[in-house]
């Protein structure tokens, strides 16, 4: 899985790039909020990235966020909705402002988005509102410090260890209130999972 890269801006035509990276050029993908902040050709710049394996191609997607990267990847996850859909969502629509749209559970605000219709705009709300519940989903938690990062981080490793994300959610605040760094979160939600 290849989860970064960093070289140097060799084509940009949105929503395509191409960074080359020691004589190599990946190809990728990247949503409208990504561009937007982009520097010019030939420019250093520094992308975290999601490789999508399909029958007939691998599509690399670049991001200029953690908060992007992770919306993306919990988007392909809902049923009927695939990469474009999601790359279209994070070019339409903000991070905070999506997670403030299921949150208020605002469809016409989905539905604005292009390629976004009512169905799949109602599939997106019910499907992500428990992923949402957790930690990093509150509006403003891109902006802030580490103690938000290392509970984002902890609740993904959760999820990837199979816990639901409601039960992730209740575990890391049954992990107790305080700052404490992404290993030391995950161990205190296993060792209450485990007095269950």
């Amino acid at each position: 899985m290849i989860g970064s890269l960093r070289g140097r801006i060799f084509a940009k035509v949105p929503p395509q790039l191409t960074v080359e990276v020691g004589g190599i050029g990946y190809e990728l993908e990247a949503p409208m909020s990504t561009f937007f902040h982009l520097p010019g050709l030939g420019a250093e710049v520094h992308l975290l990235t999601h490789l999508v394996v399909r029958e007939d191609a691998h599509v690399l997607y670049g991001f200029g966020t953690e908060a992007e990267r992770r919306l993306f990847r919990s988007l392909i996850k809902v049923s009927g909705v695939g990469p474009k859909i999601a790359l279209a969502l994070l070019s339409g629509i903000s991070v905070a402002d999506f997670y403030q749209c299921v949150h208020n559970e605002d469809i016409s605000a989905l539905t604005r988005v292009p390629g976004i219709g009512r169905k799949t705009a109602e599939r997106l709300i019910v499907e992500m509102r428990d992923r949402l519940a957790a930690p990093e989903a509150s509006p403003g938690a891109a902006a802030a410090g580490g103690a938000a990062s290392a509970e984002a981080e902890a609740y993904d490793a959760l999820v990837a260890l199979g816990y639901r994300p409601a039960e992730a959610t209740r575990l890391l605040k049954e992990a107790g209130p305080g700052t404490h760094s992404t290993e030391e979160l995950i161990r205190r939600a296993l060792q209450s999972a485990g007095r269950e």
